[in-house]
């Protein structure tokens, strides 16, 4: 890596943004995170619940929990925020225009060295570097919910960013434990999303025409490729059984799978008829409060074991 990254600053404190922090804090990198309302932000509060949980599971040195909040400040003094930044990265809402204007007023007041970076999860990056002069320094960095747990981050470079800062952010992001991949092109849902959507529109269709209910198509994925997928994903698995077998079941069955550009019917009926899932506590399924809880804490549980067995 041939620039140091030793201060790292974040816009924006909400979850996102106060799970990257987490990140960098547990690390030892010192963090500013920039928020319009330092008293109101919750950020400090959220990441000691984060680490308290992960103590308890004994993922984290529960005597460190101080020391990694120590290096976070929280300001909505930009010159602070900025002055001594290495890296930033963007969590403001998904709204164009604001990370434009953003984007060029750090390209405005920051070092010429330093990396600008955006946590956008579909936006292009391109776009949103599109006010800013200095456009070789701006790339993605797509991390996944919740940050400090899934391993995954999404380096996108545009048709400006320069090769030493996507190697810079790739080197950096492997030193602070994370596992970083390199999108070539930036363009929408980057790479996982696009996987991830392909899937669920899949899953969506299924239940649309009957095949099977919402129940039968996650136990279907967990309980069979999902259990392999950490360990042998889609490329690997296709060298792993031959690429003309491969080709010979694409030959009989592409056709066969769902293949609209348009969203499920289903799925705009039930946001049409206020079905949004764990937010009403009905979806596809139905949610009672205890559902939703336990669901959210076994993600969260299995998460701090999967990453504490990969790390």
């Amino acid at each position: 890596m041939s620039r140091k990254i030793n201060n790292v600053s974040i816009f924006g404190s909400g979850l996102m943004g106060s799970g990257i922090a987490q990140i960098f804090a547990t690390k030892g990198i010192e963090v500013r995170i920039s928020s319009r309302n330092p008293e109101k932000s919750d950020a400090l509060e959220n990441i000691r619940k984060n680490l308290e949980i992960m103590a308890g599971e004994g993922a984290y040195p529960k005597d460190q929990i101080d020391v990694a909040l120590s290096r976070i400040t929280v300001s909505n003094d930009l010159d602070y925020v900025t002055k001594d930044a290495d890296l930033i990265i963007e969590n403001i809402p998904e709204n164009m225009e604001l990370k434009q204007n953003l984007f060029a007023q750090l390209d405005e007041v920051c070092r010429e060295d330093t990396i600008l970076a955006s946590n956008t999860s579909v936006m292009s990056i391109t776009e949103i570097a599109s006010k800013a002069k200095n456009k070789d320094r701006i790339v993605g960095t797509h991390f996944w919910n919740p940050p400090y747990l899934i391993p995954l981050v999404e380096i996108v470079r545009t048709e400006f960013t320069s090769d030493e800062v996507v190697d810079d952010l790739f080197d950096f992001m492997k030193s602070m434990g994370k596992k970083p991949v390199k999108v070539a092109k930036d363009v929408p849902g980057f790479l996982a999303n696009r996987l991830q959507h392909a899937l669920w529109r899949e899953a969506i269709s299924i239940v649309e025409n009957g095949i099977a209910d919402p129940a039968a198509v996650d136990e279907a994925i967990k309980y069979s490729f999902g259990m392999r997928l950490p360990v042998l994903s889609p490329m690997e698995n296709s060298d792993m059984v031959g690429t003309d077998l491969t080709l010979s079941i694409h030959d009989y069955i592409l056709k066969h799978i769902e293949s609209s550009t348009e969203p499920s019917p289903l799925l705009r009926k039930k946001v049409e008829d206020g079905d949004l899932g764990f937010k009403t506590g009905k979806g596809f399924q139905e949610w009672t409060d205890e559902d939703i809880k336990v669901s959210r804490e076994r993600l969260v549980k299995y998460l701090i074991k999967v990453t504490k067995d990969i790390q």
